[in-house]
């Protein structure tokens, strides 16, 4: 009880950064909870959060299918990737797993904290975009979060802030679904499992409310900045706690 009463909390934590900037529901459920569950068990809570919370994201952008054509390669070599990777984080040791886990984190994080705002050469996209869905898979498979290095790449692609809004949410969604396919066929998306992901989208969507009502009224920039800091603390301790 005292497992799943602080995982509610950390749903309502991860839907209001969620609602702050966007993004971040998966990376904050899944690093979180991994201080007290095995990694492949937080992937498993976070699916149906994950997944609703992007439908509502989707939902609420007006271009969804010029974005979802544009990322269409994108989104095909995420599913490939998850499948090809398929079982990793459930057939990997809590402690490799753990560890994965903190370092893409800390990658994250710091790529969030630099200064570096690279962009991606028009031509370049057709043939990037199933390149970095391919990694995205893997790492997915391998950690449960599938921001490295989808973000980023989504990020360099300079599009306006609403239609990034909305392509995140594209690109997570498909994610969502190609982890749970790739967690149900190993095993781990079992009944009592389901039933929980589903209890936790309750508290996700009261967290993602709070966010959105706030927004306006904090610096997104300065959240985003403590955000990053958070997720590299998170992701070193996470990286170290196999050795501790």
């Amino acid at each position: 009880m005292v497992t799943l009463v602080a995982a509610a909390i950390v749903f309502v934590i991860a839907g209001f950064v969620k609602g702050v900037i966007g993004l971040g529901l998966p990376t904050i459920a899944v690093g979180l909870l991994s201080l007290v569950v095995p990694p492949a068990q937080a992937a498993a809570w976070m699916l149906v959060p994950s997944l609703l919370t992007n439908v509502w994201q989707v939902a609420a952008g007006p271009n969804l299918w010029p974005l979802t054509r544009r990322l269409g390669t994108l989104l095909a070599g995420i599913a490939i990737g998850t499948w090809a990777g398929g079982g990793i984080i459930a057939g990997a040791s809590a402690g490799i797993a753990s560890a994965a886990l903190g370092v893409t984190l800390m990658l994250y994080a710091g790529l969030g904290l630099s200064p570096l705002r690279p962009r991606v050469p028009a031509g370049a996209e057709p043939w990037l975009s199933p390149v970095v869905g391919l990694l995205t898979g893997v790492v997915s498979a391998g950690t449960g979060i599938f921001v490295m290095p989808s973000v980023p790449y989504l990020q360099a692609l300079g599009l306006e802030k609403d239609d990034l809004v909305q392509a995140l949410g594209i690109t997570f969604l498909v994610a969502t679904v190609a982890l749970g396919f790739g967690l149900f066929s190993q095993g781990v998306l079992a009944g009592g499992t389901a039933l929980t992901s589903l209890a936790m989208l309750a508290p996700a969507l009261v967290g993602m409310w709070l966010g959105q009502v706030v927004r306006s009224r904090i610096s997104a920039a300065a959240f985003r900045t403590w955000f990053m800091i958070g997720l590299l603390v998170l992701g070193a301790h996470l990286a170290l706690k196999p050795l501790m």
